[in-house]
């Protein structure tokens, strides 16, 4: 078993930067998830661990040592790809073997570790197929299986579930969060997808343009990001955000959006005192708007006017796309609620649980203001 460490990592491809002093600590036994949109670094950040590419500058550590001109096979890990990369013409068996063949391990071991590979993931049954005869998601385990039967310190995965139809890729990430749990070893996983990211792991890094934007666990990404990036990436649906000015009206400070209104309570007020005046963006998450009639008890509710554009019924909820002046933005509402298209309607904003962030600081990613 092994910790991971990036130290101060860049990965340059000519001019382009794809890694951009890369920090980060993985401890042992950790799942972690690199998360953020195509091209933002992640998949080169475990390319660049498993040694499929070379890092330009900064240290890749595995344990205590170094590995930057370590070989791929020596560096103790195995990797599962998006694409399963089965040998058509051998069956399970053998291609779950076929690394420890090359390695010249022992038959009785191979055939050890394959039969326990296969019944820590149910594919017993399939060892005598070909790739021909399975599915999407036993092709899927056998990558599994093949990365299992190396033993390594660590598990490196690629978007492995992106190929996949939407039962199964839930259901493959539930085993998979099983399967680590099982193997206690420290397990990396890249992918695109925010909702794997929050069901899976024990910390996320979220990435973007080749930088670190946060490293830390679902629920504070969730409750806190650290950016207007991180705020708009984690959530589904997205957060809202809300162009807007703070200004002053007596004791109370007010966020004016235009079309609305809506007071900070008073128990905040001295986080966001000295943005009066400024333009800044105001961010609230869908399942914080809620119908008037349905609103949760013990919440700072702001109303808000809204026409709705649009609606989804879910059975267990409804979105609810509205238009308030020059804002659209998204509402996850009670399924009891009675919406229909064109209605003007008022929404209850929970003001316990709304965001700020400052543009003047960065206009690219703007912080959040604590």
């Amino acid at each position: 078993m092994a910790s991971v460490t990036y130290k101060h990592v860049w990965k340059r491809f000519g001019d382009f930067t794809a890694l951009n002093d890369l920090n980060i600590e993985i401890m042992d036994k950790e799942f972690l998830v690199l998360v953020g949109p195509s091209g933002c670094g992640k998949t080169t950040a475990l390319r660049c661990l498993a040694g499929l590419e070379e890092v330009s500058d900064g240290e890749v550590l595995i344990g205590n040592n170094v590995v930057n001109d370590v070989p791929p096979k020596d560096r103790d890990i195995a990797m599962v790809f998006q694409s399963y990369a089965l040998y058509p013409h051998m069956t399970v068996y053998d291609n779950m073997a076929f690394g420890l063949k090359l390695r010249k391990t022992p038959k009785e071991e191979i055939k050890r570790r394959v039969e326990e590979a296969a019944g820590i993931l149910g594919i017993e049954a399939l060892l005598k197929r070909k790739p021909r005869e399975l599915s999407g998601g036993q092709r899927q385990r056998v990558a599994v299986g093949r990365a299992i039967v190396r033993e390594p310190k660590v598990f490196l995965f690629d978007e492995p579930l992106s190929n996949l139809d939407a039962k199964l890729r839930v259901q493959t990430r539930a085993e998979i969060s099983k399967l680590h749990n099982r193997l206690q070893t420290t397990f990396i996983y890249v992918t695109h997808d925010q909702t794997e990211a929050m069901t899976m792991a024990s910390r996320i890094a979220v990435m973007n343009k080749g930088l670190l934007q946060q490293l830390d666990t679902p629920q504070v990404l969730y409750d806190s990001p650290a950016n207007l990036f991180v705020a708009g990436f984690i959530g589904s649906p997205a957060m809202n955000f809300f162009s807007a000015k703070i200004r002053k009206d007596g004791s109370d400070l007010i966020v004016d959006a235009d079309a609305f209104n809506v007071k900070i309570p008073q128990v905040k007020t001295a986080v966001y005192s000295h943005l009066v005046d400024k333009d800044v963006i105001f961010g609230i998450r869908p399942e914080d708007i809620h119908n008037p009639i349905f609103v949760p008890q013990n919440i700072s509710a702001a109303e808000v006017p809204a026409k709705v554009d649009v609606t989804e019924l879910m059975g267990n909820e409804i979105f609810l796309y509205l238009v308030s002046g020059k804002h659209d933005y998204v509402a996850r509402v009670d399924p009891r609620s009675r919406f229909t298209i064109g209605d003007e309607v008022k929404l209850a904003f929970n003001m316990d649980n709304f965001h700020i962030f400052d543009p003047s600081l960065d206009r690219e990613n703007p912080p959040a203001v604590r």
